[in-house]
């Protein structure tokens, strides 16, 4: 709330002709407690309202050094991704067949129903995008495929995928 002082003139002096006296000013004085009230209101429901959700990761298990896995070719699908987004597929080592990225999950998950053991080996080219391979993972994991590997493109999956049909 505001208030404003007003001073009276002191009671039965006359006032003398000719002398001007200046005018009266009058003080403000604001009370600052209603927006201190209002402030910890506004904090308080932004404090009680707000979510908190945990950040979230992909847990990746790598195997220890050394180690090599023996997997049979009928069950490892090679999924290369080259640098202009192109999306290749073969089983152990058949030709290379092209892919769209929109019917990657349907693909994802036909395979896995039909291939219980199924491990995917995602190879990406060092020129390709980084999100690319977030999405082809995320991919995997709408899929229920947990059992992948990523590893580096050679010179000879792309001479695999210039095979591709």
């Amino acid at each position: 709330m505001a208030g404003a002082d007003v001073g009276g003139d002191g009671g039965g002096h006359r006032k003398k002709k000719g002398k001007r006296k200046p005018p009266k000013r009058m003080s403000i004085r604001i009370d600052m407690t209603p927006l201190v009230d209002v402030a910890f209101l506004l904090l308080t429901f932004f404090m009680l309202t707000t979510v908190f959700r945990k950040p979230q990761t992909l847990e990746i298990n790598l195997p220890p050094k050394d180690t090599d896995i023996k997997i049979a070719e009928s069950n490892l699908m090679t999924i290369r991704v080259d640098d202009k987004h192109n999306l290749y597929w073969n089983m152990g080592i058949d030709i290379p067949q092209k892919l769209k990225y929109e019917d990657l999950r349907k693909f994802l998950e036909q395979k896995a129903k039909e291939h219980p053991k199924l491990v995917v080996l995602v190879k990406i080219d060092r020129k390709g995008k980084y999100h690319m391979m977030v999405d082809i993972i995320d991919e995997l994991n709408l899929a229920s495929l947990t059992r992948f590997s990523l590893a580096p493109m050679t010179d000879i999956d792309k001479k695999e995928m210039a095979r591709a049909t």
